[in-house]
């Protein structure tokens, strides 16, 4: 049975699992040097060169596993060790050049940076080259090519670079903690800190405490994963684990949508806040726009603050797709209201860690959100949310002019364009992962079928309106 897309988020899972089942024993400490050797035994390596170095990299994937330095405030990290594989690239002339006449790619350089030999063959002096891709344009030969490492490829925001020693390194002044660069990284060099052991800790403080209760707040896109089980039985996953209620983070997404319609209809134009790295995007990049964003708290902050403003017992575990969300709950005013939060790969880990097997389990109900909370879950939905909220809000004077932005790319020209009146658009929706949430980077699976599948778990909730679901009796006529 296949759960995840690559080898790295299984191998990614391996450590992950290790670590919660010795945890949840409390065996985790007296262990620690122990689980390199558990999950690569014997003296054969099984993925590296040398059985030792592979260990030593597995040391480093544990570390990050128990959260990682906690004196660094970044969530995504480099295993320097296992980064050694990738050529440096950028732009480079092939074998496929024939010496032309035209030298179109030195006429096309601004750089100064090509330059003839003595048989007509161009080549790139790196220390001029600005890696701006004109040359490789004008060939007619396509013979200039850029072979970047894929994480950078990957960074669409350009803050990955390399080291002296070629290992790649994050600028976390333009870091946004998508983690593209962590899902594309062939050899998970690049990796999210996991707070799973605070997840554990604060599930089994809560069965020897009465004093609190412990939440988990799904996001909508966990209807597109765990797809060997059905999502009742996820639910009942979830409550094996010792989580006394879950909650669906669309509920939070529906009072989104609806606050959200009325202050657009104020204020006349809004760039969306249900996205962490998104904001944090506008934020180290547009701070002219910042006035702009949302006041809302995203789904997942709005509906754990809805809880603990009920139960003041209450603590939150919130279960998504996306690593940004870990950084997210360092801002000042999310740290008070969400615990801890793990991603799908985490989840895995910690079911398999307590040897929970979903299939064979019974089915509970997770029934809170309307189908246009549960949407926001890929690319357009949250548009399609403050549309419907508008209706509900009985707003006719306000024509929506929106723009939803598919992965960071899309969402950097639409900020552009604002930013140089260059549009006319009065919403803005950001969502930095190609596809929306399904698109995360701690999903187990991704494609175009996690699109399917959500819309599908939206549609089961059509018969609610958003009034509905947060529970705003809607008047009579």
């Amino acid at each position: 049975m296949k759960i995840f897309d690559t080898k790295v988020q299984h191998l990614k899972y391996k450590v992950l699992k290790e670590v919660a089942r010795l945890a949840w024993k409390d065996q985790l400490y007296e262990n620690l040097i122990d689980i390199p050797k558990t999950i690569v035994p014997g003296n054969t390596p099984t993925m590296r060169c040398c059985v030792y170095k592979e260990r030593a990299i597995l040391a480093e994937r544990v570390k990050l596993a128990m959260g990682g330095n906690v004196d660094e405030k970044n969530i995504i990290e480099v295993i320097d060790i296992a980064c050694d594989e990738c050529p440096v690239g950028g732009y480079e002339v092939t074998n496929a050049c024939r010496g032309c006449l035209a030298h179109r790619c030195v006429d096309a350089c601004k750089f100064g940076a090509i330059y003839i030999d003595n048989n007509y063959v161009a080549h790139i002096d790196k220390s001029k080259c600005k890696e701006c891709g004109a040359c490789s344009r004008v060939c007619p030969y396509t013979a200039i090519v850029c072979s970047k490492r894929p994480c950078q490829n990957a960074c669409k925001v350009k803050a990955i670079s390399m080291n002296e020693q070629k290992a790649a390194i994050i600028d976390q002044s333009k870091c946004i903690s998508c983690g593209a660069c962590v899902y594309q990284c062939p050899f998970g060099a690049i990796t999210d800190k996991s707070f799973i052991l605070n997840a554990i800790d604060i599930i089994k403080k809560s069965e020897n405490n009465t004093k609190y209760k412990v939440y988990a707040v799904v996001a909508p896109s966990i209807a597109s994963q765990f797809t060997y089980a059905k999502l009742g039985q996820v639910i009942k996953g979830l409550k094996e684990l010792g989580f006394y209620s879950i909650v669906e983070a669309a509920l939070g997404a529906d009072m989104v949508a609806y606050d959200e319609a009325e202050e657009l209809s104020e204020k006349g134009f809004l760039t969306s806040s249900c996205c962490p790295a998104f904001v944090n995007y506008i934020e180290k990049n547009y701070p002219d726009l910042v006035k702009y964003i949302s006041s809302n708290l995203s789904p997942m902050a709005k509906i754990s603050e809805y809880i603990k403003g009920n139960d003041k017992t209450a603590k939150i575990v919130f279960i998504g797709p996306c690593t940004a969300k870990k950084a997210e709950i360092l801002r000042e005013r999310e740290k008070q209201i969400v615990d801890v939060v793990i991603t799908f790969e985490e989840l895995q880990a910690l079911f398999d860690s307590k040897e929970i097997d979903l299939p064979t389990l019974g089915e509970d109900v997770l029934d809170n959100a309307s189908y246009y909370g549960r949407i926001f879950a890929r690319c357009g939905g949250l548009t399609d949310a403050v549309k419907q909220a508008l209706k509900e809000h009985g707003i006719t004077d306000f024509e929506l002019k929106p723009i939803a932005c598919n992965g960071i790319e899309e969402c950097k020209l639409a900020l552009l364009k604002k930013s140089k009146n260059l549009t006319d658009a009065n919403f803005i929706e950001g969502m930095a992962c190609v596809g929306g949430c399904i698109g995360g980077a701690g999903c187990l699976t991704h494609g175009e079928k996690n699109k399917i599948d959500v819309d599908n778990y939206g549609k089961l909730a059509m018969e609610k309106t958003i009034k509905e679901a947060i529970g705003i009796i809607p008047e009579k006529n």
